[in-house]
């Protein structure tokens, strides 16, 4: 009888969603594969917990590109991000098949440890999170209030690798269970419960989702559910440049490990997305996988920040900042947007602003060899225009030296700014190398 509710349930959500086609369909809705109802379940048993995610029409959006665009804002749950899904999710299986078995491991240094610290304290069991010794406090605080006395935290290692392992080695050995932050059929089928929401609250069928892939969890839940609940729904997956784990799998078909990620993105960042997500996400076409670079990711989150006042992580940008790139294919139609989480650490500011400034052409950095004799710089200020801001000089006269090089760093208020600069400064005999795009000078500013 209670698989039979389940499977009624499912019917309904999806006559509403999707229209009375559905309906006239139940007797092969009843026979389709069971991943549906279980996310159907995982959603309704969630509600023990917190409410549905708001869907929310983005008009700014919307206008800007021609299309009907919602977002469904994972970064308003109660840990700010949608990984309180899986973390509920398989904790609740665990403690429902052994209720016996209530100590559980985890290691993250973001939202995974406050989704698992947060189900602890609801359940009444134990975790142990592991996070790596630089975590920012922001990070450690916030786990520590969302678990009180239901956790304990064991800072670990100077890298993720190191924190890993130590959570692994003492899972063993306490006899604990390991709550993998994605690859693990539970928590994917947590994750899968933003799909059913989606499709509840939309009343009807999107044309599109965009969607940000780490370890692929979230991708894997939410291909799979709609597959079986809204097949006609076109799926957009975006990576950061820096940890294209997906991208890589599906051109090697198999995972991969990346040699190299970029942290920047650290909701998303991860080097080799998980065996069990890659078997859901096998058939993803290579092009419907795009990656962001981090800077352009800046960006976005200013503009959802100064424009829209909403709070955005840089793995929660990932969705709208792929907008831009989409906007042929997306121009009068539905589109959600998931925006998975909202964690952002406001001391990040100065460095999403530069990241930002640079990539759109409004700040560069460059090396000029200045005469040193009195009124060289005086010179060069004359040089400058109305609307060019000096953000950064360094300059250490050089004894025995006709010439010495300024680091100068330049803000203005249109790219087209630099190209008068530059030319000036070239009749003016000024020499200077554009070093914006130096990563190791690049590191060093930053």
């Amino acid at each position: 009888m209670q698989a039979f509710a389940a499977v009624y349930l499912l019917a309904v959500r999806r006559a509403r969603a999707i229209g009375l086609a559905w309906a006239r369909r139940i007797g092969t809705i009843a026979g389709m594969t069971n991943f549906a109802d279980k996310a159907l379940i995982a959603e309704r048993k969630m509600r023990e917990l917190f409410p549905p995610t708001p869907l929310q029409r983005n008009d700014h959006l919307s206008a800007r590109f021609g299309a009907d665009i919602w977002l469904k804002r994972e970064d308003l749950s109660p840990v700010r991000s949608y990984k309180i899904r899986g973390a509920f999710n398989a904790m609740r299986k665990v403690l429902a098949a052994d209720p016996g078995k209530n100590l559980f491991v985890c290691a993250s240094a973001g939202n995974h440890a406050q989704g698992v610290a947060f189900a602890a304290r609801h359940f009444g069991a134990r975790a142990v999170i592991f996070m790596p010794v630089t975590t920012p406090q922001q990070k450690i605080d916030k786990t520590r209030i969302f678990g009180k006395d239901s956790v304990e935290i064991r800072l670990v290692g100077d890298y993720f690798d190191d924190t890993l392992a130590a959570a692994q080695a003492y899972c063993g050995e306490a006899g604990a269970c390991f709550l993998a932050p994605f690859n693990d059929p539970d928590v994917i089928e947590g994750q899968a419960s933003v799909a059913v929401e989606m499709l509840d609250q939309i009343g009807t069928v999107p044309d599109i989702v965009v969607l940000p892939v780490g370890g692929g969890g979230l991708g894997a839940g939410i291909k799979t559910y709609l597959g079986e609940a809204a097949p006609d729904v076109d799926l957009r997956y975006v990576e950061p440049a820096g940890g294209a784990s997906l991208m890589a799998a599906l051109a090697a078909g198999h995972p991969v490990s990346l040699s190299k990620v970029d942290t920047f993105v650290d909701g998303a960042a991860v080097a080799r997305v998980g065996e069990l997500t890659f078997e859901a996400l096998a058939d993803v076409p290579l092009d419907h996988v795009l990656t962001a670079p981090e800077d352009r990711i800046c960006v976005t989150i200013l503009e959802m920040l100064n424009v829209e006042g909403i709070v955005l992580e840089p793995a929660g940008a990932l969705a709208v900042d792929a907008l831009g790139e989409l906007a042929k294919q997306i121009r009068g139609k539905t589109v959600v947007c998931i925006t998975s989480g909202g964690n952002f650490d406001f001391e990040r500011l100065p460095e999403v602003k530069e990241r930002a400034q640079r990539y759109s052409g409004l700040k560069k950095y460059f090396l000029l060899r200045l005469p040193q004799r009195p009124g060289a710089l005086r010179d060069f200020l004359e040089i400058l225009g109305p609307d060019d801001d000096i953000a950064r000089f360094e300059y250490l006269k050089k004894s025995a030296r006709n010439f010495g090089t300024v680091l100068i760093g330049i803000e203005t208020k249109a790219p087209e700014n630099f190209q008068r600069l530059f030319a000036r400064l070239e009749e003016n005999g000024f020499t200077y190398t554009d070093v914006t795009e130096d990563e190791l000078i690049g590191e060093f500013i930053l």
